[in-house]
């Protein structure tokens, strides 16, 4: 399959694809953390648009996204605008991705998007005791389905303390959610 994981600097999802025997590129505006000649730094909008896509796997920034920042981008809120213009243009890239795609899946935490989320998932569900509710909205793709519930529910990424990487850290797939999706799309 030709696989585009966009918005992804980690490649946990692209690797995982990979170890599958996928021809995967990642692409997001910061360099890859594994330094692998399959990523792309830059704009992910014109590799989307080169079409003949198998799956996009995209993971837009949820900043402005989630209910979490309800405090600085809700309604009346100083930063509302960037919640508006990060709505719309998640939903333009989806709607792009749909059309230039086979499949696809868009991974976001619970947010505001006016569109509803196919599925839920937790890291506990895929290996990780850790709870962080994630939610996948797919096109031509079956919801995933859990591939190793754990005893555990913390929540260290809800937990992480002020930091110049925190938003990095609390943007990382979660390892068995990536081999999931690898394993059930791919």
């Amino acid at each position: 399959m030709r696989i585009l994981v966009a918005m992804e600097y980690s490649g946990r999802v692209r690797e995982a694809f990979r170890a599958k025997g996928h021809n995967v590129t990642s692409c997001d505006l910061l360099p890859s953390e594994d330094n692998s000649p399959h990523h792309v730094v830059g704009d992910v909008i014109p590799l989307i648009d080169q079409g003949g896509w198998d799956l996009i796997v995209m993971h837009p920034p949820c900043t402005a996204l989630a209910v979490s920042g309800n405090r600085w981008y809700g309604t009346g809120k100083e930063k509302h605008s960037e919640r508006l213009e990060s709505i719309a243009w998640t939903l333009m890239v989806f709607e792009k991705a749909q059309r230039n795609a086979k499949a696809v899946c868009m991974e976001n935490p619970v947010g505001v998007l006016p569109i509803k989320a196919t599925q839920y998932v937790q890291p506990w569900e895929y290996g990780c005791g850790e709870t962080k509710k994630t939610g996948l909205w797919l096109a031509g793709l079956e919801p995933l389905t859990p591939t190793d519930i754990v005893d555990g529910r913390e929540q260290r990424v809800w937990r992480m303390g002020p930091s110049p990487d925190r938003w990095k850290e609390r943007s990382r797939t979660f390892q068995g959610i990536a081999y999931a999706m690898a394993a059930q799309w791919g």
